[in-house]
């Protein structure tokens, strides 16, 4: 995980040096990394990179986060980055509908001490935010599951987002599939479905981010 770059536009070398110069990871979020490697394989690949995770704690803490929302919790590397950033008492919800790699995910929290500020829902995500109060504004959100819902998880969201909140939404980029003319399976053609909804939405600011495999930053005027 943190010998070979996430992002397909880095070389092995660049990607040393940036890892070089963030956040170190510590001795719980090598456990995370180490344990999603040898129990899940190679499917790994979907967990999030170090450089950012570092990213999203920082821009947890700036944004001032008390109520977050996560859709896609995997082996629990991105809450872990999510809660580690929350204001005093905060606290972030997860979305996920697999008991087996979210089992990696509680272990890993509870080794960080974080496991009291999230609420893991094992269900499917957009029944869990539809059936969100609209009167609890969300801070902060990350999207980073099936990629055919990704329109759907946005639109439930951003009702309920709070003014200057914002939303975070992995995979944006898809390995550079976004621009292959070649590909058009559904996965890559909801990507650029999503990316060309959010740029001309006129309710938010969005910008794309070079990092790990694309990172689509979304704030709410």
């Amino acid at each position: 995980m943190t010998d070979h770059p996430k992002s397909f536009f880095l070389s092995s070398e660049i990607h040393a040096y940036l890892i070089d110069h963030v956040e170190p990871i510590d001795e719980v979020q090598r456990w995370l990394i180490d344990e999603t490697r040898t129990r899940v394989g190679d499917l790994s690949i979907m967990q999030i990179s170090p450089e950012q995770g570092a990213f999203m704690t920082m821009l947890t803490r700036i944004v001032g986060v008390h109520r977050a929302v996560e859709v896609g919790t995997f082996t629990g590397y991105s809450a872990l980055a999510i809660a580690r950033g929350l204001a005093d008492g905060g606290r972030l919800l997860c979305c996920d509908v697999s008991e087996e790699w979210t089992a990696i995910a509680r272990e890993g929290w509870a080794k960080a001490g974080v496991d009291a500020s999230i609420d893991l829902r094992i269900a499917p995500a957009i029944e869990t935010l539809r059936a969100l109060p609209t009167d609890e504004p969300i801070d902060l959100a990350f999207i980073d599951a099936d990629k055919v819902s990704y329109a759907s998880y946005y639109e439930e969201i951003l009702g309920r987002l709070r003014p200057t909140g914002v939303i975070l939404v992995d995979n944006t980029l898809w390995s550079g599939s976004v621009i292959d003319p070649a590909r058009d399976d559904d996965d890559t053609k909801a990507i650029r479905a999503f990316n060309d909804m959010v740029a001309t939405d006129e309710r938010v600011e969005s910008v794309i981010l070079t990092v790990g495999d694309g990172l689509t930053l979304i704030r709410k005027p």
